[in-house]
């Protein structure tokens, strides 16, 4: 294994560069709210922030059209409603959800700054930028950028397949997604006037977000409205196949009570109604039902990252990342699925966390013999991340690097919690390091110097994307076959050939199942 230093100078420079806990130098001269068109922003941590601008509207099940700049007076200084979901019960929630936030260190035409537009997790079906982990203040002034996130449509709302209708839901499928391109076109026609530049434009998203982004790199309709990308424990290989996802949104209706041609139902009933519907079981994978981007031929004509990487996305400069043990954050290390576990029974546990088909006795033995000194709540969270929520990553990037595409970095998050020992590294745990929300409700990182120093590191790799092409750490080398260079973020910055080269040639012995397909 090859492993190079970030180096402390490296960093300490960085922090000096970043800024990232005083405001910009022009801030000083402008700290009263900036007015933008017909919007009146707020001034949140030293920078201009804009919040609730609705981008578009939509009527149910139907393409989402553009809502006009110009109009009357707006006061953007809170959120918008997120879509209807299940989460988030105590938030404001409206199918009329279509509405982004900026946050700009100067709302001046002249600035021309890169633009980091984030979109959420939550698999589709939950989710929204109001989590204070993704504010976008810190990153704005930190980076020096305009940050953009956005709101859309989920589960059925935006995934529900109901082109077997007729022509009036041809749409369906992939309406979220659609979403997210109206809202990148107002990025591309609107941003600049917040002191953005729409030639600059960065996509980065965690989980959902990420698989969101993996997806729009396959969408015709996306190509063009952003230069760079980045994906956060997030990965579309597959899109769900049509007749999967029409068997969805039959059991979907049966939940409901409805007769399986009644769409006007569906279409008209109480959104609140609808949302009950998502207790209904997913009829291919089990488990609650899932709602996703589907294969429709036109808005999405083909699968993201299966046979290969979409060729319109080839010439995105990309970072790919993953967490260490991902599976800590939704398999509670204090939960009834780890009471009581043992070497006897770990087979068994595993099992039914993985989505690749191999014997999980085989695969504790070769845990076992490659990591002798492991215990078996340890071989359960590699072994659930490395058959679960990790190859997807790994299937990217190879593919990316098998296309050519030179310009893919990837990076692994090691740094454990420090406020939860239990924890260790887990899923979401990027977040607060890349936003600098190190002391936001939901964060795992801690406020100590190590996660000031990782902070300024991530955040400075993500922002040098967004303005360059390239991450702003220089010492991170670009991913390649069959070095694959992988930054190790954790209290010390590394690069290392391939960390985790045993485990993922281990589940490479069998197919990827991408969950939801």
């Amino acid at each position: 294994m090859i492993e190079a230093a970030v180096t402390r100078r490296t960093l300490v420079k960085a922090a000096a560069v970043l800024g990232a806990a005083a405001p910009l130098p022009g801030l000083a001269r402008s700290p009263k709210a900036a007015r933008v068109g017909r919007f009146t922003g707020v001034v949140e941590n030293g920078v201009h922030a804009f919040k609730g601008i609705r981008y578009g509207r939509a009527e149910r099940f139907a393409r989402p059209v553009a809502e006009p700049f110009d109009g009357p007076p707006v006061t953007a200084a809170s959120f918008g409603p997120l879509c209807p979901q299940r989460a988030l019960a105590d938030e404001a929630q409206s199918e009329d959800c279509l509405f982004l936030n900026v946050w700009t260190p100067e709302a001046d035409p002249r600035a021309k700054r890169a633009v980091m537009v984030y979109f959420h997790g939550g698999a589709y079906t939950t989710g929204s930028v109001t989590d204070p982990l993704t504010h976008g203040a810190k990153l704005a002034a930190g980076g020096d950028v305009v940050v953009v996130t956005v709101n859309h449509r989920l589960n059925a709302l935006g995934y529900a397949w109901l082109k077997p209708f007729g022509a009036r839901y041809a749409d369906s499928g992939n309406l979220g997604q659609l979403d997210l391109i109206l809202g990148l076109q107002w990025v591309r026609d609107n941003v600049a006037k917040f002191g953005g530049d729409p030639a600059r434009v960065m996509v980065f998203g965690q989980s959902g977000g990420g698989a969101k982004i993996a997806t729009l790199m396959a969408m015709p309709a996306a190509k063009g409205l952003f230069h760079s990308a980045a994906t956060m424990s997030g990965q579309q290989v597959q899109a769900s196949g049509p007749a999967h996802a029409w068997a969805r949104t039959q059991a979907f209706m049966k939940a409901l009570g409805l007769a399986p041609d009644d769409v006007e139902g569906l279409r008209t009933m109480p959104v609140s109604r609808l949302v009950e519907g998502l207790d209904a079981v997913d009829p291919v994978m089990g488990g609650g039902v899932y709602f996703g981007p589907v294969l429709d031929m036109t808005n999405l004509p083909r699968h993201p990252f299966w046979p290969d990487a979409a060729p319109q996305s080839l010439g995105v400069p990309m970072i790919l990342g993953n967490v260490r043990e991902e599976t800590r954050a939704f398999l509670n290390p204090r939960g009834p699925k780890l009471q009581g576990l043992s070497w006897d029974n770990l087979a068994a546990r595993i099992l039914p966390e993985i989505k690749i088909d191999l014997d999980p006795v085989w695969v504790v033995e070769q845990y076992r013999a490659h990591e002798p000194g492991w215990t078996p709540e340890q071989v359960y969270y590699a072994a659930t991340t490395a058959g679960r929520s990790w190859p997807g990553q790994v299937i990217e990037a190879d593919a990316r690097a098998v296309a050519g595409a030179g310009a893919t970095w990837v990076y692994q998050l090691d740094r454990p919690s420090p406020t939860d020992p239990l924890r260790g590294a887990a899923h979401t745990d990027d977040i607060p390091y890349v936003f600098g929300t190190l002391d936001a409700p939901g964060s795992y990182s801690g406020t100590d110097a190590g996660a000031q120093r990782l902070s300024v590191a991530m955040m400075r790799a993500f922002a040098g994307l967004a303005k360059t092409g390239r991450p702003g750490l220089a010492e991170w080398t670009a991913y390649g076959l069959p070095d694959r260079a992988t930054m190790v973020f954790d209290d010390t910055v590394r690069v290392a050939n391939d960390p985790r080269r045993w485990q993922r040639e281990l589940w490479a012995k069998a197919p990827y199942v991408q969950p939801g397909t």
